[in-house]
């Protein structure tokens, strides 16, 4: 299955042992929460899916990569201790707590959550020595005489033998008491997680002409090349950086994160055509609706892999406009809660209950950091929010009374819609240029449809659509076709049909 397969799978298993019976027990008893073995190759995404189950769920996250720990970090430190019995005294072993289930223990002390995933990475490399405890750990959810505590899913990942020679591999009565699920790469669906997240329109838009240099591992003379999609994510944010800081990235920056040196070489060629065609199409005078009618005509007669730069550079704007919009749409939307609970709470004054406000929601944010679910995403939204409750809290003169405040409150909150409307303005503007532009460069073409399909699979640029409406988009909607057919067209376009 891919990554997004294993993901509601781990999620249901996730649901279906935290849930309770009548009496409130656990309706799944602990003895049969089997661990979850995630097998599948590195740089897939095993890590990241975990972090978006937690955030979603809101449950717990703690993650350990376990070739990083000694026999005694992950399992404690005996000592002797004198017990009794029948009257007699005995000296036994026991241990100190690992600090693996310390770090659960201390994630439930500090935020409260008491239920949670214990992520182990890397299972099936541990080192000799640890290996055995690892495997009781897995049968019985214990290290040492200390256990795992109630209500903690346990998903332990690991890479097949082809991808790691230090693999081992678990004997029957191991693999008899966990839950097995397979994972493998998958493109489309990496894709769309890439749109969601942003990832640079260059990598995008290069991955879906060469597919094939998506996902590979080879061993050469030269030792282990590989292309994973941990490096396709790596290398776009390093490319946004350099663009940020107006650094040209050179022919070895590819390498560094694509260590296959063909696919990284073939990539920083795109990589140049990419910004050349930025510059030689104008890619924002056509946006802003000030396309030149020989850039069309010079767009009609391209080679379509030049087309297919061309729209991954239009579709990169658009989603960067689009995401630019939602946020801001999520801004006005927590703003507005927050003002309507201040309203709530008067006759106290505004500014008073702004700051509670302001604090409830940072330790929200620090609450979910400390649980382990990083939500990039959240995250920004809830920081733009707190640093604008401290802007209107600064705005406000709290010498006049409560009516005067919310008045004031009132003025700042129009500034922030207002800015809502003014980008999905001007986002729909892009739009209707970048219709306008293809309509006249193509027509209703197969490139047109293939525009369509990627504004429709794009997580913002749908989302723009669905919420502000784009006229142009809903005409050439009737041609959407779906993926097999869209892959076809590709093949057919690029010559290999």
């Amino acid at each position: 299955m891919n990554i997004k397969q294993a993901k509601e799978q781990i999620r249901n298993t996730l649901r279906a042992y935290l849930s309770r019976d009548p009496l409130g027990n656990y309706r799944i008893p602990a003895i049969r929460q089997r661990p979850v073995l995630l097998i599948g190759p590195p740089g897939i995404g095993k890590t990241q899916i975990m972090e978006q189950i937690a955030s979603e769920e809101n449950v717990g996250l703690v993650s350990y990569t376990i070739t990083h720990h000694t026999r005694q970090s992950a399992v404690g430190l005996p000592f002797i201790e004198k017990r009794v019995y029948d009257g007699v005294e005995h000296t036994v072993t026991e241990y100190t707590m690992s600090e693996i289930l310390g770090s659960v223990y201390s994630l439930m002390e500090k935020t409260g959550i008491r239920e949670g995933i214990l992520f182990l990475d890397e299972i099936n490399c541990v080192s000799e020595t640890l290996a055995p405890m690892m495997l009781q750990f897995l049968q019985c959810k214990t290290f040492g005489n200390q256990k795992l505590p109630e209500g903690w899913l346990i998903v332990a990942a690991g890479n097949p033998p082809e991808y790691n020679r230090s693999v081992r591999d678990f004997d029957v009565v191991t693999l008899d008491r966990v839950k097995r699920i397979t994972v493998e790469e998958d493109f489309q669906v990496w894709k769309e997680y890439a749109k969601r997240r942003g990832l640079h329109g260059a990598v995008i838009s290069y991955l879906d002409l060469r597919k094939e240099n998506f996902y590979r591992i080879e061993n050469s003379a030269e030792g282990m090349q590989f292309a994973t999609a941990r490096g396709w994510e790596d290398l776009s944010e390093i490319l946004y950086a350099y663009e940020a800081l107006g650094i040209a990235p050179d022919r070895e920056l590819a390498v560094q994160y694509v260590q296959m040196p063909s696919i990284a070489r073939d990539f920083s060629d795109y990589y140049a055509l990419y910004n050349r065609y930025r510059q030689v199409y104008h890619i924002d005078d056509i946006l802003h609706g000030h396309a030149q009618k020989v850039t069309a005509t010079e767009f009609a007669a391209a080679p379509f892999d030049e087309k297919f730069a061309v729209m991954g550079l239009l579709l990169a704007r658009l989603g960067d406009a689009s995401r630019e919009t939602r946020r801001q749409d999520g801004l006005v939307q927590a703003l507005h809660d927050a003002l309507l609970a201040v309203r709530d709470r008067l006759p106290d004054l505004p500014a008073k209950s702004l700051r509670e406000i302001s604090a409830v929601r940072l330790a929200t944010m620090k609450r979910a950091a400390g649980a382990g679910q990083e939500d990039r995403e959240q995250k920004t939204i809830r920081q733009a929010e707190i640093n604008r409750l401290e802007e209107y809290i600064g705005g406000l003169d709290e010498s006049i009374g409560s009516d005067e405040q919310m008045d004031s409150l009132r003025a700042l909150f129009a500034e922030d819609t207002g800015r809502r409307e003014s980008l999905a303005d001007e986002t729909g503007l892009m739009f209707d240029s970048a219709f306008r532009f293809l309509e006249e460069a193509v027509g209703q073409s197969q490139e047109m449809v293939l525009f369509v399909t990627e504004i429709t699979a794009g997580f913002d640029t749908s989302w723009y659509v669905g919420e502000f409406g784009c006229d142009a988009y809903f005409r050439h909607n009737s041609e959407l076709l779906f993926d097999t057919t869209r892959q076809s067209i590709l093949e057919k376009l690029s010559g290999k049909a």
